[in-house]
């Protein structure tokens, strides 16, 4: 999913979007490595040495990974996906979502 998510925060730059990482391993110093590798430039956030059954995934109710959540400019979960939905729904749900955050007089 890296590249396509790379190619999100290419696409949105400068509109209201962002992209936040939670990431599951156990071991943070294996992990920073690879965020260097796959060239992450967001905010990525670490469960902790409990991995999947850290603060995060117990709070978000994440039951597998990836588990993907759309929140609006409003902050409303407008979509949640168990698995990638496919780079086409998920590239249509959120230029929708940028669109309607950047409408003017938006409620």
């Amino acid at each position: 999913m890296f590249p396509h998510e790379r190619s999100l925060v290419e696409k949105f730059a400068g509109k209201p979007f962002v992209i936040l990482g939670v990431n599951s391993d156990k071991d943070l110093d294996k992990v920073r490595p690879k965020f260097v590798e796959e060239k992450i430039t967001w905010r990525s956030f670490w469960c902790g040495p409990e991995g999947t059954r850290g603060p995060i995934p117990k709070r978000w109710n994440v039951r597998g990974w990836p588990t993907l959540y759309v929140i609006d400019h409003d902050g409303v979960i407008r979509n949640k996906w168990l698995g990638n939905p496919g780079d086409a729904v998920l590239d249509q749900v959120l230029e929708d979502l940028v669109a309607k955050a950047e409408t003017p007089g938006r409620k």
